[in-house]
């Protein structure tokens, strides 16, 4: 099934943002407020990718189909607008993924899954990448790819029923291309170390060679 983003805000970082994820072959749905942006937007995109409206209305939300959307992206140029519809997508449509885009570092701290954002990101590049290698395996993202695609940076939230819940990370088995880079607890980041204790929905960052993905994805995962 083909993933459905929805974006919320037509200015140059959504435009941007809708253009990369089409050209990868993702259904694509863009609202936006401003009439000349809008105007912009279909010159750009196919028409029936831009939605106009305001993108905190639950009806405009509604008619361009977030209760099917598998990504919702709040990337409008006003941090009040991007909370309010990354709230609206979580705790009213119940989205899966809320990425949202902070304009102003000062707010940075207001985004987070208390307001409904999974992710808090800034660049839309980044922002592309990070949905267009949502991976099928679990949980798992790719945030970035390095040495020409032979490493990846990513993202795995420790399944409760995983093999390394409640393990040490001296005790896990991991890939021998595989570095544990960071683990987010309750928002607050960690440097894993030996004794490190993985918990339930720990997200774990690591970077892991391209051929052993699958391998340390399954130490995290729901089991098969």
């Amino acid at each position: 099934m083909t993933m459905f983003v929805l974006i919320v805000g037509g200015g140059k970082v959504g435009s941007h943002l809708a253009s990369l994820l089409l050209a990868e072959g993702y259904r694509v749905k863009v609202i936006e407020l401003r009439r000349e942006h809008v105007d912009t937007l279909l010159k750009d995109l196919p028409a029936e990718v831009v939605v106009p409206g305001n993108g905190t209305d639950p009806e405009v939300l509604e008619s361009a189909g977030i209760r099917q959307a598998n990504v919702v992206a709040a990337v409008t140029g006003a941090d009040e607008t991007n909370l309010v519809a990354s709230s609206l997508a979580r705790f009213e449509f119940g989205v899966p993924r809320v990425i949202g885009r902070v304009n102003n570092p000062k707010n940075a701290w207001l985004y987070n899954p208390t307001m409904g954002v999974d992710v808090a990101l800034s660049q839309a590049d980044l922002m592309a990448h990070l949905i267009a290698e949502e991976m099928s395996l679990g949980d798992m993202m790719t945030l970035m790819k390095l040495m020409r695609g032979q490493y990846s940076l990513v993202q795995e939230k420790v399944h409760p029923a995983s093999q390394a819940i409640n393990q040490a990370i001296k005790a896990l088995v991991l890939p021998d291309n595989c570095v544990l880079v960071a683990i987010i607890r309750k928002g607050q980041l960690l440097l894993p170390k030996g004794d490190t204790v993985l918990i339930e929905a720990d997200e774990v960052l690591a970077l892991v060679h391209s051929t052993e993905i699958a391998q340390f994805n399954q130490l995290l995962a729901r089991p098969r």
